[in-house]
């Protein structure tokens, strides 16, 4: 795929800025979720800071040569729960986010001092394009229904899972459905920028039907048109006008953690130990899938420049920094590997002002508000591309793979059917994913199928 902005490239400084606005957008919704999701006063500002930041660090481990955004990590969602449950008070809780991102990220900078010292040989032979291909293919078909749920904002499905087309459902599906075809046209056949920010612009198509859907509900009373959702902007001046309407400090998870400092003991530490470093071993495998998504995008191949070990230590220590301020690891982003994929720009300055972006917005709560009121439908849209775009991007790694050969075929379906299957396994309090399952699978039926005979050539 031939990119309209490389690397290294320095796109002008407005066209940076709207590129910039383009990937917050696309990362947002991901971001914003996992906070939402674990609860326990964790709020979306700080996971943006954290993010920012953590992005920030990344960069500077790899020497800006990899356009990618770190975000908020699902993996650790079961993770973080885990802290808050076994922690003797809330700031206790918060004190366990710290200390779990600590030691899953030490997972990544032992991993990361092995390549450096060793090389990426091995993890070629353990994951060449059978098996990484259909496992690129799976983070995407894993993240279909989340994509086709937003689409319908999570309405009422009949006894065989459809979902039943209620007068909220239409007003949903339209929305979702503008914003869609808006990000397809002007991806497709749109001219400069327009080819260039498809995201922003289908973004605001659906908020704009979605607004005038809502309006119109309003106006009649009608709630199943009613599909934005004002509490945020409410909220701002719920006590009145002042600063905090304006401007506000991010809730930042250390300074809530430094009070359940006499709270912890050896005990919680080894809970959060096993809830974390296992896990860490699993995002460790989609680390390794994006990158090598993403080498096959911009082609060149970023775990050999700028490295695996310093993509590892950019990861892990970028998500120890992320944790400190948001409370959430952070890890690789499917969503910003696709938008560099649909938008052809991969310039790394994109990223880091995304990530200077990211922290900046996290004060400005008007931005924050309009951030959280943006339709799921909305973003179900742009997310049915996003995710599209991964699955055939490991459809495409395995293009050249020679499918009659039994090894191969077995291994690729082997990893198809065990992903989209959910064949997930929680082992004591550690869960392995679905995807973790298929690609450990995939990867045993590959060396067992492929080892080198006695007396033959490899």
């Amino acid at each position: 795929m031939q990119m309209i902005y490389n690397v290294k490239d320095k796109p002008k400084f407005g066209q940076l800025i709207v590129f910039a606005i383009q990937q917050l957008l696309a990362i947002m919704a991901a971001t914003i979720a996992v906070p939402a999701i674990v609860g326990n006063g964790m709020t979306a500002s700080a996971a943006m800071f954290g993010a920012g930041v953590g992005t920030l660090v990344y960069q500077l481990f790899t020497k800006f040569k990899s356009p990618v955004f770190l975000g908020s990590s699902f993996a650790f969602i079961s993770s973080m729960l885990a802290a808050f449950a076994g922690a003797a008070s809330m700031e206790a809780g918060y004190l366990g986010l710290v200390v779990g991102a600590i030691l899953a990220g030490l997972v990544y900078v032992v991993i990361a001092l092995v390549v450096k010292f060793v090389g990426v040989g091995w993890i070629n032979k353990l994951m060449p394009p059978v098996v990484i291909g259909p496992t690129v293919a799976l983070i995407g078909l894993s993240l279909a229904g989340a994509a086709v749920k937003d689409v319908f904002s999570y309405g009422p499905q009949d006894g065989n899972g459809a979902f039943i087309m209620s007068a909220n459902i239409w007003v949903s599906f339209i929305c979702a459905i503008v914003t869609l075809v808006v990000v397809i046209l002007c991806s497709t056949y749109g001219k400069k920028m327009a080819k260039l920010i498809p995201f922003i612009i289908g973004i605001l198509a659906g908020y704009v039907v979605g607004l005038i859907f809502t309006l119109i509900g309003i106006a009649t009373g009608n709630d199943a048109l009613k599909v934005i959702d004002f509490a945020p902007f409410q909220a701002l001046v719920a006590d009145g006008v002042g600063l905090s309407t304006f401007v506000a400090l991010p809730k930042f998870t250390f300074l809530t953690a430094i009070d359940g400092l006499k709270a912890i003991d050896g005990a919680y530490i080894a809970t959060v130990a096993v809830a974390y470093v296992p896990v860490a071993f699993v995002v460790f495998a989609e680390h390794i899938a994006d990158h090598k998504n993403l080498s096959s995008i911009i082609e060149s191949d970023l775990l050999e420049e700028p490295g695996l070990h310093r993509t590892l230590l950019g990861d892990g220590v970028g998500s120890m920094v992320g944790a400190f301020f948001g409370g959430c690891p952070n890890t690789t982003y499917g969503e910003s590997v696709g938008c560099v994929a649909i938008t052809r720009n991969a310039s790394v300055r994109t990223i880091t002002v995304t990530a200077v972006m990211a922290i900046l917005v996290s004060f400005i709560s008007p931005f924050v508000a309009f951030l959280d009121s943006i339709p799921g439908c909305v973003m179900g849209g742009v997310c049915i591309t996003l995710y599209g775009f991964i699955a055939v991007s490991g459809l495409k790694m395995i293009q050249k793979v020679d499918l009659e050969k039994n090894a191969n075929l077995f291994t690729a379906s082997v990893i198809l059917i065990c992903g989209i299957g959910g064949m997930a396994m929680a082992i004591g309090k550690v869960t392995l994913t679905a995807i973790a399952c298929a690609l450990i699978l995939g990867i045993l039926v590959n060396l067992m199928l492929n080892r080198k005979k006695d007396g033959e050539d490899a």
